[in-house]
């Protein structure tokens, strides 16, 4: 159903997929996406951010993604995958902050 895709739609789609499992755990963070030339065609980096907080860059290769897509189980690994990493970042964040919410 969802399997497949150009380089650019599937990038998209991963945004848009990233953004609202990360936003599920807490609406104020965001997805930096990264597509540029090297990456073109290739892979994409994702990064989680919130306020000044950065998560690690997430690899994740465009032919998996593309593969993978339209599968339930790689999907709910990934979002699963994403919702550990926000929280990881908010909890950074919040040591960062002296504990403060």
């Amino acid at each position: 159903m969802f399997s497949g895709g150009s380089y650019d739609e599937v990038a998209r789609w991963l945004w848009n997929f990233l953004g609202a499992h990360a936003k599920h755990v807490d609406p104020r963070v965001e997805v930096e996406l990264e597509t540029g030339n090297a990456r073109e065609g290739k892979s994409y980096g994702a990064r989680l951010r919130f306020g000044a907080a950065v998560s690690d860059v997430v690899e994740l290769d465009y032919r998996e993604v593309a593969d993978n897509r339209g599968s339930l189980a790689w999907c709910s690994a990934l979002a699963a995958r994403m919702r550990e990493l926000t929280r990881a970042l908010l909890d950074a964040q919040r040591t960062a902050d002296g504990g403060a919410r």
